[in-house]
């Protein structure tokens, strides 16, 4: 999953004409949206059969970008300008595309996509954990504290820590962990220092995204060796990831944001390792044992009261 990884401009309700227009229906985008992220697990693993780790996140930004650049074009919108935004975009690129992407893919090497969905899910965790340090206006309070302990929990009840983590691939589990602390990192560094950026979201991470694909391009001539065949599903899988995993779906989800507001359509996030987890089983074969989906349900619970804010009272 790549969540929207640019300053939202400041958003008025959404009009009478702006929910009646011809467009789908939100809660149809949304459905799709979640479908969208959940198999981009999937999509990774397949990838990774033909592709080294570095080249499918390498895929993955450039067809992102290239899909990003298309409605740019169709808009007729212009990339950013100003060194000072170029330089905090490539910081951005490296913390929310470059290394979370590259780093799920050496995971799913070793683990299973369900599994990488899961860990996915953590990173409002790490938001909160890392908000409480660095943004002086997330103030903490017990609903919240709880929330971070109770989603813990959960991660430890995926990885069976009560049998010592036995069968757990390590190495693979922890990239994946720190692929979805990047996001957190990304999205702070984000609100620190592109906030007031002028520019509208899709030119923003477009021009992110054709930073990363810069970025993974001298990694990947560095580590990697150009494939010698391109296999058809692996190909299709990455270009998939990219031009809708990564591309398309930041467009709809910004247009959900619009529309619908974000607390309504951040709630993307607790529908992708439900449809990791069933597309890898169905799909892939992979095994599932009771304490995944269990472990998974109180990650879930812990991360959506790490996100909720007092209702404010009304006058005495």
């Amino acid at each position: 999953m790549s969540a929207p990884t640019t300053p939202r401009p400041t958003l008025s309700p959404p009009t009478t004409a702006a929910r009646t227009s011809g467009r789908l229906d939100w809660r149809m985008r949304f459905a799709i949206l979640s479908g969208i992220w959940g198999f981009s697990f999937l999509l990774i693993k397949v990838g990774t059969e033909a592709y080294a780790p570095f080249q499918v996140a390498l895929g993955r930004v450039f067809f992102g970008a290239l899909a990003l650049l298309t409605v740019m074009l169709v808009r007729r919108e212009a990339l950013p300008r100003g060194r000072r935004t170029w330089a905090h975009l490539t910081v951005a690129a490296l913390l929310l595309n470059a290394a979370p992407f590259s780093l799920f893919a050496y995971a799913e090497l070793s683990i299973p996509s369900s599994l990488a969905g899961i860990c996915n899910a953590t990173s409002p965790l790490w938001g909160m954990a890392l908000s409480l340090v660095a943004l002086s206006e997330d103030r903490p309070t017990r609903r919240r504290f709880a929330g971070l302990g109770l989603g813990f929990l959960g991660v430890l009840t995926v990885l069976g820590a009560w049998q010592g983590f036995s069968g757990l691939d390590a190495k693979g589990t922890a990239l994946a962990l720190l692929a979805s602390l990047c996001y957190p990192i990304g999205w702070i560094y984000v609100r620190r220092t592109l906030a007031s950026t002028p520019g509208s979201p899709v030119a923003l991470t477009g021009a992110q995204l054709l930073l990363a694909t810069l970025q993974l391009l001298v990694v990947s001539s560095l580590f990697t060796s150009v494939p010698t065949s391109f296999p058809l599903w692996p190909t299709l899988s990455v270009l998939t990831l990219g031009a809708l995993g990564t591309g398309l779906a930041l467009q709809m989800q910004y247009g959900l944001v619009t529309e619908v507001g974000p607390t309504t359509a951040q709630m993307v996030t607790y529908f992708v390792p439900v449809i990791a987890t069933t597309a890898g089983v169905l799909l892939l074969g992979e095994q599932l044992h009771w304490n995944t989906p269990v472990g998974a349900a109180i990650v879930l619970t812990g991360a959506a009261l790490t996100q909720s804010r007092p209702t404010p009272r009304g006058p005495a």
